[in-house]
């Protein structure tokens, strides 16, 4: 018997990686293998007419300290964590009300939705709408509240509205999720210990619901933070972020060492988020895991 079993662990062992094969070919041709040449890219020379030079070189990192691309770098860091707490603060409300709600596939639907229309095609929408002579515009002047257009377009703040707009349903599914396999009795017998509503809240669903959280601050913030076609389409110069700069090192002034410098502050950020989503994921893991024992032992049950 115990034969039988270890030969069906081994077929199933040979079986998954015969199949995790092309998946993992995949994966090293479109992300191992781009990253290197970046990687490397970014410690060579610029070429006199554009390209790479290949002599060992720091120059691009040392144009990253440069005054212009730092303030650049804080403006993209400024716009990023504003448009993320913005919409952290619209998706957990979001999240809690639709997994309370009986209509939870409708509301699903319509967060999903957003994913079938191409994203240039959401940005030119948005601009019909906050454009000088957009709909915004014409009913506030309608409405007698402004006698001149406002311009609402071309500035940090439509980048901001955008960018929440934009990224708001990667922030709003992980919340949902965890909301809706959080134990929602743990809110009553906070309240029963004393609890207000709003205590009860803050100091036990949100614990409770941290990991999705996490993710939907890492997948806002690391997208939000290498944007190029919000910043472009719906920014001005007060705007311009780090994915124009790797954007126009590339197409004009063909620096490729400076863009892919940029490029693996982004990849280092990314990496760093997965990180901690991964580390959060666990840490849920093993508490869980820790009170399912504790409640077996208390049970009886060992």
């Amino acid at each position: 018997m115990k034969d039988k079993r270890l030969s069906k662990e081994l077929h199933d062992s040979r079986v998954g990686s015969f199949y995790g094969w092309p998946m993992g070919l995949w994966f090293i041709i479109f992300f191992v293998a781009p990253l290197v040449i970046i990687f490397i890219y970014s410690f060579l020379k610029k070429g006199v007419y554009g390209g790479v030079e290949w002599k060992f070189s720091l120059k691009a990192y040392k144009q990253m300290c440069k005054p212009e691309y730092g303030l650049i770098v804080l403006r993209t860091l400024k716009i990023t964590i504003i448009s993320t707490i913005i919409t952290i603060l619209v998706s957990i409300p979001s999240a809690y009300a639709m997994a309370r709600s009986r209509h939870q596939t409708l509301f699903l639907f319509m967060i999903i939705i957003p994913f079938w229309t191409n994203s240039l095609i959401r940005i030119f929408a948005w601009m019909s709408i906050l454009n000088n002579d957009g709909i915004l515009n014409q009913i506030l002047m309608k409405l007698h509240l402004i006698k001149d257009y406002v311009p609402f377009l071309y500035n940090t703040k439509a980048v901001i509205l955008v960018s929440v707009y934009m990224y708001i349903p990667y922030a709003i599914l992980p919340i949902f999720t965890a909301v809706d396999r959080f134990d929602f009795s743990l809110l009553e017998a906070a309240r029963d210990l004393g609890a207000t509503k709003p205590q009860s809240m803050f100091k036990v669903l949100i614990p409770g619901i941290r990991s999705g959280i996490i993710s939907a601050l890492i997948f806002t913030f690391i997208p939000i933070f290498g944007a190029y076609t919000v910043p472009l389409l719906v920014g001005g110069k007060d705007s311009y972020m780090l994915g124009n700069i790797i954007v126009d090192q590339v197409q004009k002034t063909r620096n490729w060492p400076l863009a892919a410098a940029f490029s693996m502050v982004i990849t280092i950020i990314s990496v760093i988020g997965i990180m901690m989503i991964t580390r959060s994921n666990s840490q849920e893991a093993q508490l869980k895991k820790k009170n399912t024992k504790e409640d077996n032992y208390v049970g009886g049950v060992q």
